[in-house]
């Protein structure tokens, strides 16, 4: 049985509700926004999804374990050692955007099994697009395979980061803006989307410096299964050491080396 057989249910069913927990919430004059003790942002439509998800796992016979944002649930330092697969859960990602009524957050899963992503799926529904993965199976955008870009050099290639805010020191920030310097051109964006962008063949960099697993775990396999790349600064596949470099594949020793 393929990942997507195995899985692929569960994720759609968990992502179509996800989708209108969150837009019910989205621009609307009762969202409540509070301040987790890093300093970040957290919403009721947050609690909601993450309880909705766990709550469908429980109940789709599985074995499934679940680690989330929200609500905890084993190890987020490193992958699961208890031998069964877990559900990686992010449900609102971007939640900073979602609670100023910008458009590009969503929810993200990943199904990790023996250390190894074998499923995930990115939803967004404020961007009306719902991004996923199975391992050896192909991406997919709505129904339709993705594919990478086939830029072949830096000098040619649009690249996004995640800002040279303060979460950054002053050598990751001279490294960022070297990136730009390299690329034909470059947005500060962050989040899942712009990973999303360099699986779809749109742009062909997107940096993350400073995530937790949650905020990675599908995006590798989404971009990786569309052609590309995508791993830390030393070129290991991990959700684990905080960043993710993604690439079309053709770049990918080429920006490493400006970041390292």
């Amino acid at each position: 049985m393929g990942y997507g057989q195995q899985y692929g249910a569960l994720l759609q069913a968990i992502a179509k509700e996800a989708d209108a927990i969150a837009m019910r919430y989205f621009r609307a004059d009762e969202l409540r926004v509070d301040r987790k003790g890093d300093g970040t942002a957290v919403t009721q439509a947050d609690r909601d999804v993450e309880e909705m998800a766990r709550a469908k796992v429980a109940a789709s016979g599985l074995a499934l374990d679940v680690l989330g944002e929200e609500m905890g649930g084993g190890d987020a330092k490193s992958a699961s050692t208890s031998g069964r697969a877990r559900m990686i859960i992010d449900p609102i990602d971007g939640t900073e955007e979602f609670s100023r009524g910008i458009p590009t957050f969503g929810t993200l899963m990943g199904i990790e099994l023996n250390g190894e992503i074998v499923a995930g799926m990115a939803s967004g529904p404020g961007l009306g697009a719902r991004w996923w993965a199975y391992r050896g199976e192909g991406a997919y955008r709505n129904g339709k395979r993705i594919h990478v870009s086939n830029v072949g050099s830096l000098s040619s290639a649009m690249i996004f980061t995640t800002g040279t805010g303060p979460s950054k020191d002053g050598v990751a920030r001279e490294k960022l803006r070297r990136l730009a310097d390299a690329a034909r051109s470059g947005r500060a964006f962050g989040g899942f989307w712009q990973h999303m962008l360099v699986a779809e063949g749109a742009v062909e960099v997107a940096v993350d410096l400073t995530s937790k697993p949650w905020d990675l775990a599908p995006l590798g396999i989404i971009v990786e299964e569309a052609g590309g790349r995508s791993t830390n600064l030393r070129g290991e596949r991990t959700i684990y050491t905080g960043q993710l470099v993604s690439t079309n594949g053709k770049i990918h020793d080429e920006v490493l080396k400006i970041l390292v």
